[in-house]
């Protein structure tokens, strides 16, 4: 009898297993950088395992959010530089867990490619756990999904989640009253919102990506714009701790224009002055190169302020002694007010 099987094997479809199981062990050592209290299992398993109460809740309320890292994965791929689009995909997550109030636990990221390239996946799971470790977050799980013919040679793509909690009762936006100070909290760039339109205008401005940086010497486009989210985990949790933050706007796609008002409550809106900061350069390039107007900036990019709070006027010195303590740039930009939306006193610049 003729046998007939044609001997084909997963690797013959594209996917190989055994670079999926040298990932694993690659990043085994980063994973456990990130260990934390209340950590039970991670990589390895069909499902992490986290404890609460090792941790330290008594009776927590638990916090999901998730997110990717948009076009800004498209520099990063065409430059090769990898290393650092796993910070922003932790800080996408994790910034928008501690505007809840809650203190980021745990993180799983996802990593999708046609083809298992294990150095650069390496790489870019060694900068989600650089993430982690700058958030108190454990890394305890994943999923690299090789799925030839899904993605280009060389593509890839991110996603994050995160799970924080806090004490039942502790949960924010809360009390946000009229007269509140709002403080804002410096930026690192563009962080990772608003890339499809870095870049058109990079393409309008007919620079390559390995050209030099208009308005920082001695860098590449490519490394400036690659620049990553910054984490304001430490920095928020130290501000609550200190008492009086009402409310926490992390500034991602929308600006300032869309994002403010999410966390006032209706009836109250905000009153910023631009004149409180300096537009950082990267901003007014964009808006040169792509004529924008003032009014486009606010509600695409961060303009410099990647984090507002509303604090109570009475504990603005001990929140800003709190937030100036853990390393942050911290500015005075208005207040909260009667109306709707976000008012503006002077101009960017």
């Amino acid at each position: 009898m003729t046998d007939k099987r044609n001997g084909l094997t997963y690797a013959d479809a594209g996917v190989d297993i055994d670079a999926g199981n040298d990932l694993v062990e690659r990043i085994k050592p980063a994973a456990r950088r990130t260990n934390r209290p209340g950590v039970m299992a991670g990589l390895g398993g069909f499902g992490a395992l986290f404890d609460l109460k090792a941790a330290g809740f008594r009776d927590p309320v638990l916090v999901a959010a998730t997110d990717g890292v948009g076009t800004k994965l498209r520099i990063a791929i065409d430059t090769g530089n990898v290393d650092t689009i796993g910070i922003d995909l932790v800080a996408m997550c994790v910034n928008d867990l501690v505007c809840q109030g809650a203190e980021p636990l745990f993180f799983l990221d996802y990593f999708a490619t046609g083809k298992l390239e294990t150095e650069a996946a390496a790489r870019i799971v060694e900068g989600i756990a650089e993430g982690c470790v700058g958030s108190r977050c454990a890394l305890i799980g994943g999923e690299t999904a090789e799925m030839p013919g899904m993605y280009a040679k060389g593509d890839f793509d991110l996603a994050g989640f995160a799970v924080g909690a806090m004490e039942r009762g502790a949960t924010l936006p809360a009390d946000v009253a009229e007269g509140d100070v709002l403080v804002g909290l410096a930026s690192n760039g563009v962080h990772s919102n608003g890339y499809s339109l870095v870049r058109k205008l990079v393409e309008v401005s007919g620079l390559g990506w390995d050209a030099d940086c208009p308005w920082t010497p001695g860098i590449t486009l490519g490394e400036a714009l690659l620049a990553p989210t910054r984490l304001y985990v430490t920095a928020a949790l130290a501000a609550i701790e200190a008492g009086g933050v009402h409310a926490l706007a992390h500034i991602t796609g929308g600006g300032i224009t869309e994002n403010l008002p999410r966390v006032l409550p209706d009836g109250l809106g905000a009153l910023v002055d631009l004149d409180a900061w300096d537009l950082p350069p990267v901003f007014g390039w964009l808006a040169e190169t792509g004529g924008m107007e003032q009014a486009d900036l606010l509600k695409t990019f961060n303009c410099g302020l990647g984090m507002i709070l509303a604090v109570a006027p009475g504990r603005l010195t001990a929140v800003r002694a709190a937030l100036e303590d853990a390393g942050e740039t911290v500015v005075q930009i208005g207040r909260v007010q009667a109306g709707e939306g976000v008012s503006h006193l002077g101009s960017l610049g």
